[in-house]
């Protein structure tokens, strides 16, 4: 994975795995002049005017080269993942909607789908060759309650095979800064994929450290996927706040970052 710098001044994070149009943000390049939300903030609500958030997204999508009516509602750290279409175009960012989700497939070419994160892990799968796509968004709840393999289960009742799908497992919050309380490995131990999460939960110095986008690779090495299929960025954005919003360094305020994926048309 590696960075690249738009003509607009937008950067972002492209994997090599994927050839199909994507990218995970950075906070640089964008319109949003409040400190903590400066300058490619990509949500609502976190003290940006909308059209300062709306401006934002039509530079990182052009910078990504996928369309701007990005699919990105609400999140609320669950393993729901959604089919979407064309009918559900810029729902959650340019159009209103009832509702929430935290992951989305698609088989519409011209459609943007896109989740929002700032520490929690943002995935992109593609099977280019069924022309099948996903985005996730895996917090604790989310990765330990299966979003990783719901995504690919959904993209394979559609026609993707495990063989060929391809994963990019963007910048998140890393072990060297995710301090977790005992309370919380209690709590991934009652979700579904806790087997496959407890192992990257590890102690040092006194305390308990979690690595989310381990437990999200070896969910999906379950699923099928095989391990040259995998692309992670391996980037701490809690460590690394000149590039990256982090929930947990900012103490909650801080702008959001959005991964997107598209299939092209005509294609």
């Amino acid at each position: 994975m590696h960075f690249v710098t738009a003509p607009n001044g937008v950067c972002y994070l492209r994997s090599d795995a994927i050839a199909l149009p994507h990218g995970f943000s950075t906070r640089i390049g964008g319109v949003s002049t409040l400190p903590h939300t400066a300058s490619l903030n990509l949500a609502f609500g976190r003290g940006d005017d909308d059209a300062v958030v709306l401006a934002n997204l039509d530079r990182f999508t052009e910078a990504v080269g996928v369309p701007a009516e990005v699919i990105s509602l609400p999140q609320i750290h669950s393993a729901d993942v959604r089919v979407v279409g064309e009918n559900d175009r810029g729902l959650g960012c340019q159009r209103p909607a009832d509702g929430s989700c935290d992951g989305y497939v698609t088989t519409s070419r011209g459609v943007t789908v896109g989740v929002k994160t700032a520490d929690c892990v943002p995935i992109l799968l593609a099977d280019e060759t069924a022309g099948i796509i996903a985005a996730l968004h895996a917090g604790w709840r989310g990765t330990a309650a299966g979003i990783a393999r719901e995504g690919v289960r959904k993209m394979v009742a559609l026609g993707a095979h495990p063989s060929r799908i391809k994963a990019a497992i963007g910048p998140a919050i890393g072990p060297c800064c995710y301090a977790v309380g005992e309370d919380f490995l209690a709590a991934v131990s009652a979700f579904p994929c806790a087997d496959l999460c407890l192992p990257h939960i590890t102690r040092r110095a006194g305390q308990n450290f979690a690595d989310l986008s381990a437990m999200n690779t070896d969910i999906l090495l379950a699923e099928g996927l095989l391990p040259a299929q995998i692309d992670t960025a391996g980037l701490c954005t809690c460590c690394d706040t000149e590039h990256f919003y982090s929930h947990r360094a900012s103490h909650g305020l801080r702008g959001t970052m959005m991964a997107v994926i598209a299939l092209p048309k005509g294609e």
